[in-house]
């Protein structure tokens, strides 16, 4: 049975099948939203078009974009597509900031989601003897059930964890033999840290081979510190609650890039500023199209996150278009004294540094007419113990490689190990108080 979820016909498919796939299904899905959602329909009446006008791939520019802004405005029910008792299970966002997003779901739109998690899973190299520890939290996100529901799929054992009570959690990580870690980065770096502290060995004591890691934005250097920290390969996952949750891309093997399931999205980048369409390879804000939901089904959602999307054919046979680690959000760019900012910048700086532990936090704030940036980040025990003149060396280092990066020069303040807050989900990185809120 796992076998089928190497779909070799389609994840090899040539460009050019890929493409005629696309279309076929593009045209379906719009020609479906016109006829039952009022919110396109409206949208499209507004641009003057109709789907007739939708003939190729390329005139999927002429549809208007969908925004985070418009499931909100519509919240809960304004852009289901189906009866609502068609609808057998919900999602949402946080909704930390108004109405969360809304993900709705119909008895297809969850077996199609089922099948892209045990793809992905599967693509990423979990098995039916694996042991999956699922510490992603359950409930409303879509994170621990999107793993689930593909594990069962596979015949995974599928320990449901969530998050919270750490110690227990390595315990019967322990005890119950897992070998497939899925959680947050940030909370990779946190079990690591506890581990440590209960003088357990991952790569001796436990059996945890590799891990998924997602939901939140994560580097190269986070990357390798995992890996390090816990002895396992890491692999990086994408979804969003708006397309259908995990399960939109993968790594492979290769770590060139994650995998988007052409055959379920439809992918363009734009330039975030004009809403140009890029051409493959030049960075910008990714777009998506959902081509087979019916519940919910979304055309051209700005994802607001920024990336680099490569359509040659991977070395591991899939021809599937790659989307480059995501560097950050357009929207999460920070503007300080007047120069654009991504906190992966500074992560990327923070990382570098082997003084210093993966903790780290971004202050703004703006106690007269100029931007106060300081950067709080945890020093290792060994650099704890150091004396002022060598700190005070590594902070002049610090800040020399953040200016040449962005030009600026922040305040460098190295906390002693376990200063800084922990979490058990996304970690929040930056505090900008500019604006009177944490």
């Amino acid at each position: 049975m796992t076998e089928a979820y190497w779909n070799k016909k389609i994840e090899t498919a040539s460009r050019d099948e890929l493409r005629k796939h696309q279309l076929k299904l593009l045209k379906n899905q719009v020609k479906y939203c016109y006829s039952n959602s009022e919110f396109y329909r409206n949208k499209f009446k507004a641009a003057g078009i109709t789907p007739d006008d939708i003939k190729t791939l390329d005139d999927t520019q002429k549809i208007p974009f969908t925004s985070k802004f418009d499931l909100r405005d519509n919240y809960p029910f304004g852009m289901v597509t189906v009866p609502l008792v068609d609808i057998v299970e919900i999602h949402a966002s946080s909704g930390t900031t108004g109405n969360p997003v809304v993900g709705a779901y119909t008895t297809n739109d969850m077996d199609v989601w089922a099948e892209l998690m045990a793809r992905s899973l599967y693509a990423t190299g979990v098995r039916k003897e694996d042991v999956m520890h699922n510490a992603y939290g359950y409930g409303l996100f879509t994170g621990g059930l999107g793993f689930h529901y593909g594990a069962q799929k596979i015949g995974t054992t599928v320990l449901p964890i969530s998050g919270g009570m750490t110690q227990r959690q390595i315990k019967l990580m322990k005890d119950f033999g897992s070998t497939v870690l899925c959680c947050t980065p940030s909370y990779a770096i946190y079990l690591a840290e506890a581990m440590a502290q209960e003088g357990i060995a991952p790569g001796k004591d436990l059996k945890i081979r590799m891990g998924l890691f997602g939901a939140e934005p994560w580097s190269e250097r986070i990357r390798e510190r995992i890996e390090e920290k816990l002895q396992i390969e890491a692999f990086d996952i994408y979804g969003l609650t708006e397309l259908c949750g995990p399960g939109v891309s993968v790594e492979c093997s290769e770590h060139k890039g994650l995998h988007i399931w052409e055959d379920h999205f439809l992918i363009e980048t734009i330039d975030p500023k004009t809403g140009e369409v890029l051409p493959a390879g030049e960075e910008g804000e990714l777009v998506f199209t959902t081509l087979t939901k019916t519940g919910l089904p979304i055309l051209r959602f700005r994802t607001r996150d920024i990336s680099v999307i490569e359509a040659d054919r991977c070395e591991c046979g899939r021809s599937h278009s790659r989307m480059m680690r995501v560097r950050g959000r357009s929207d999460d760019m920070m503007i300080i004294r007047g120069v654009n900012v991504f906190p992966s910048q500074i992560e990327y700086v923070i990382m570098g540094f082997p003084e210093l532990a993966a903790q780290y936090q971004i202050i703004l704030e703006r106690p007269d007419a100029l931007d106060v940036f300081t950067i709080k980040a945890e020093m290792t025990e060994q650099t704890s113990k150091k004396n002022q003149e060598e700190l005070g060396v590594l902070k002049l280092k610090i800040k020399q490689k953040i200016n040449n990066i962005t030009g600026l020069s922040p305040i460098i303040d190295l906390v002693k190990p376990g200063n800084l807050p922990r979490t058990e989900g996304k970690a929040k990185r930056v505090l900008d108080m500019r604006s009177g809120k944490i």
